[in-house]
């Protein structure tokens, strides 16, 4: 897929994958950590010849931007750039994709999109909702024990081994194998990511998605109760036509995370895709394509 430069209003530049017919309905697609926009490569070949789809490279990802200072990727950022991109490309409305980080983005971008009107629709792949996330992250041993990488990610105690063995090697010491085990992944697709993550200006810029956010995650030692001043943030119910999929193999967010999620997202349609680990749109690209499909087709009225 080719790439074209995209400069955005606050010079942050993006290398952005922008195919399909320019009169179809838009969808945008935001990738997780720690990819890049191939995470979508099956879906755009699959939609592209009925949909524009817009797929970029995040800040801080491959040859986009890499600004090195953690506020750089505080969340109202990152959402920004969204936006900012769809201004720069010409973009109305559009349907808002998403999985991993690029799904927590998706979120707030879909929460304010639907109060502008801007975003119709959402796609939210294995990516827990803000509100639900910061309750079980206290309430949950599961996935506050799944969680604990992020307080690695975090702790700059780790930067030199950042910077001697680049993304790679703060991986290795928080996942093992788990997160780069699965044979799911194309021999060639899985050598270029693998060497994109020996950029140590890229590896600490994903990181800094961590390190800027808002979210806390509690010590294993700490109470299992949501402290009175540390609870979910305050968010109006998503009411857009919300499909969620969700791998129930994931490794870092177990399917509790889906619990109570319809009162959050109350016009929400689920799909769960049994033997499918975190990397859901390439580990299972036919189910997450039949999935998408439907929704797409089912809410075109919405678009």
């Amino acid at each position: 897929m080719d790439q074209i430069r995209v400069t955005l209003p606050s010079g942050i530049e993006l290398d952005v994958v922008d195919t399909g017919p320019r009169d179809a309905p838009v969808l945008i697609f935001l990738h997780g950590f720690p990819e890049s926009h191939r995470t979508w490569r099956h879906q755009i070949a699959h939609l592209s010849d009925r949909y524009r789809c817009i797929a970029p490279d995040q800040r801080g990802y491959r040859g986009s931007s890499k600004p090195q200072d953690v506020a750089s990727y505080t969340p109202d950022k990152l959402i920004g750039d969204i936006y900012q991109l769809a201004d720069v490309l010409g973009v109305g409305n559009f349907t808002i994709v998403g999985h991993d980080w690029g799904g927590a983005i998706a979120w707030g971008v879909a929460l304010t999109g639907q109060m502008s009107g801007r975003v119709k629709r959402a796609v939210i792949a294995n990516a827990p909702h803000p509100v639900g996330f910061a309750r079980l992250v206290w309430t949950n041993r599961h996935q506050r024990e799944s969680s604990q990488y992020m307080r690695m990610f975090r702790d700059t105690a780790n930067d030199a081994l950042v910077r001697e063995h680049g993304l790679g090697g703060i991986l290795a010491k928080a996942f093992g194998d788990r997160l780069t085990g699965t044979d799911r992944m194309e021999p060639e697709e899985r050598a270029k990511l693998t060497a994109e993550w020996a950029n140590v200006d890229a590896a600490f810029a994903m990181l800094n998605w961590y390190r800027a956010s808002p979210m806390y995650v509690p010590t294993m030692d700490e109470p299992y109760e949501i402290p009175a001043d540390g609870g979910p943030p305050p968010l109006s119910p998503l009411t857009l036509p919300t499909l969620v999929i969700w791998a129930l193999e994931d490794i870092a967010l177990p399917p509790e995370n889906l619990d109570g999620l319809d009162e959050l997202v109350p016009n929400m349609e689920l799909v769960k895709v049994p033997d499918s680990g975190h990397f859901v749109p390439w580990e299972a690209p036919d189910a997450v394509n039949a999935a998408m499909d439907a929704f797409l087709d089912r809410t075109a009225d919405a678009a």
